[in-house]
């Protein structure tokens, strides 16, 4: 896997994907920046909410569960003193279904963090990483 990342001006960057997407990345003012892309950080974050989200739809798809959709909202805490690391971060997952079995959902959840997902399994070895879920229902009828 390559990528680059391109100074534009001020903290402002462009991150460039081997597959051809890109983002902006951009620092808060008082930094340097124009607030005109994410904080690197915050990325990270969402890199990790992709990763084990993808997990998760697709365990729940493949035992057959009617998922219709599924949020992964993350908190993180980071430490006071540079380097500003995440010290915890928490998953909370809101699964959209139809007769959605809470068992299979929270085994979904489990089997990303622990087997699956990259993004969360390296950024564990150097934070505390949780996990909850809430299951709403909806009828697909």
């Amino acid at each position: 896997m390559k990528v680059s990342v391109k100074w534009v001006d001020g903290v402002c960057f462009v991150g460039e994907s081997e597959t051809g997407h890109a983002v902006v990345l951009d620092g808060a003012q008082e930094m340097g920046g124009r607030n005109i892309g994410m904080r690197p950080m915050e990325m990270l974050l969402i890199g990790m909410g992709g990763c084990t989200s993808f997990d998760v739809v697709t365990i729940l798809k493949k035992a057959r569960q009617k998922i219709s959709d599924c949020v992964a909202e993350i908190q993180a805490e980071r430490a006071n003193e540079i380097p500003k690391v995440f010290t915890k971060i928490h998953v909370h997952f809101a699964v959209t279904g139809d007769q959605l079995n809470p068992a299979q959902v929270e085994r979904a959840i489990k089997l990303s963090a622990e087997k699956y997902c990259s993004a969360s399994i390296m950024l564990g070895k150097a934070c505390e990483i949780t996990h909850d879920f809430e299951i709403k229902q909806v009828s697909f009828e």
